[in-house]
């Protein structure tokens, strides 16, 4: 697998994080059946995509990648779906998310 294709799929891969990590509030503590379905489906989906990336890419860049997409993302979702603050101080931090996560990309030469 290219590295281009690896980062494609720790892409999709951190897309399924935010899934599995929405899903959760969605369940109740694993008490609704079909949100309990979506979270270990997703996290499932997720994990097996970020292994396979693992392959090409160098560990810690892509765990710190994954959880970076995983964690920015889950956090706009709050703020979208279930109207969780939106203060700058929070954007802020969100935003320093995204550019470590960048940054990360950006040096890690694949």
């Amino acid at each position: 697998m290219s590295a281009g294709k690896a980062w494609l799929l720790l892409g999709v891969a951190g897309l399924f994080e935010m899934v599995w990590a929405i899903g959760l509030k969605y369940s109740e503590g694993f008490t609704r059946l079909w949100p309990s379905v979506v979270v270990v489906v997703g996290g499932a989906i997720s994990f097996w995509m970020l292994a396979v990336a693992m392959r090409v890419l160098p560990a810690g860049t892509a765990y710190a990648v994954w959880t970076g997409i995983g964690a920015a993302g889950t956090a706009l979702f709050g703020i979208a779906l279930l109207g969780e603050s939106a203060s700058l101080a929070r954007l802020g931090c969100i935003a320093l998310i995204v550019a470590g996560v960048l940054g990360l990309k950006l040096v890690s030469g694949e």
